[in-house]
């Protein structure tokens, strides 16, 4: 993900990735539960899913735009409630 991602997404999400939030407990493994997604504008699609991961279960919602490239890029993300980007500067 972090080579469609732009902004302050990039530095965030490489941050959050060894610490792996979203990462099994007990030996399972994360599952889908839900996702649902939203179209809020032309080229902006807004996402959100459910994952569980043992006995423990995460919100996550993410922005994603499409540039003058017509190439999709991660704009934001939050996790839980807790938002891990904001930037929309340009791309990597």
């Amino acid at each position: 993900m972090l080579g469609h991602t732009v902004g302050e997404a990039y530095d965030q999400l490489a941050e959050l990735a060894p610490a792996t939030p979203l990462g099994a407990t007990r030996g399972s493994r994360p599952v889908l539960r839900h996702c649902r997604g939203a179209q809020p504008a032309t080229g902006v699609v807004e996402a959100f899913a459910s994952i569980a991961a043992g006995d423990r279960v995460r919100a996550m919602a993410f922005r994603l735009e499409q540039g003058p490239d017509r190439r999709w890029r991660c704009a934001a993300v939050e996790l839980g409630g807790e938002r891990l980007t904001a930037g929309r500067s340009g791309p990597r």
